[in-house]
């Protein structure tokens, strides 16, 4: 098969970033909507979310078995994995984020917001300062098809940082209207935070300035071509990798499109993984695809 098959170039700079052998691979398939990819490098293993079957699964690299991790697991969303090798997760039944601890017992690190519970969290990340930051959109709630169907007690969807040191849960984002996919820049100097909303159909990403606990210069980073951006991370140059409606795309640091792999489901998203952290795990509709890249994603030790 060609290189056109599984890559699209729309920017020269982005010839670079893969190799023309490299073939985009599914792992396994089976899902109803899969998401959440989060990648254990002490185990070798990637956990990810099948939300409508309230359930996460686990791929083990090391001889490429795929066995259920989690079942029931809240509904489970985003997940991450944070400084200390322990997996955060966002749960929309449980409305809540969580971790699971190192001997299995899970503790709750967010439900709330000044009393009233929380929509249902999507995707979260953890800042090198041990602080987490989530988003909460209504998604899990809208409907019992990701969740339970209930009525939002905030009234709107905002973006979270929860104290590493009190456990307070302050929004830093109020303003967007359905807050998805969110990563730090590898400097950790700025936010980038997708906008999935289905009143005004932001299909756009935005950046924010980081000042320690708080966000700043809220502006546009880039808008999807192709569908919706939803989970995304970085690789170690900058390199933006997001999913979308075709695949994964990837962005320049100065916001422009350089080009695409291109994956046969919708891609909602994504993560490094591997020995060197040079292989692209992407959750598509119904399966797990992988592809070895000429990049090196963000280490999070």
């Amino acid at each position: 098969m060609a290189a056109s098959d599984f890559y699209e170039v729309l920017d020269s700079r982005f010839s670079s970033l893969f190799k023309d052998t490299a073939q985009v691979e599914k792992l396994y398939t089976g899902c109803r909507w899969a998401e959440g990819t989060a990648w254990f490098a002490a185990g070798r293993y990637l956990v990810w979310s099948d939300i409508p079957n309230n359930r996460m699964l686990r791929y083990d690299e090391t001889d490429g078995s795929v066995s259920t991790f989690r079942q029931p697991s809240g509904n489970s969303n985003g997940n991450t994995v944070d400084r200390q090798g322990r997996l955060v997760t966002c749960e929309h039944s449980g409305r809540r984020v969580s971790r699971t601890e190192f001997d299995g017992s899970i503790t709750t690190l967010a439900d709330r917001w000044k009393g009233k519970r929380l929509n249902s969290p999507n995707d979260v990340v953890v800042k090198s300062d041990g602080s987490i930051w989530f988003t909460d959109p209504s998604y899990g709630i809208d409907s019992d098809y990701e969740g339970d169907k209930a009525t939002s007690e905030i009234g709107k969807s905002q973006v979270y940082r929860v104290d590493p040191t009190t456990g307070s849960v302050e929004a830093v984002i109020t303003d967007m209207i359905q807050p998805n996919g969110l990563a730090f820049s590898p400097d950790e100097s700025l936010l980038y935070v997708s906008d999935t909303g289905e009143t005004d159909k932001p299909v756009h990403m935005r950046v924010f300035d980081v000042k320690g606990d708080r966000l700043a210069n809220g502006r546009p980073f880039a808008n999807c071509t192709v569908g919706l951006f939803d989970g995304f991370r970085f690789d170690e140059a900058g390199h933006l990798w997001t999913s979308a409606g075709d695949g994964v795309h990837c962005y320049h640091p100065d916001g422009t499109l350089l080009g695409k792999v291109k994956v046969p489901e919708i891609v909602a998203n994504c993560d490094f993984g591997g020995v060197k952290r040079n292989c692209l795990y992407m959750a598509g509709t119904t399966s797990l695809y992988v592809v070895r890249l000429m990049v090196n994603g963000v280490s999070r030790s």
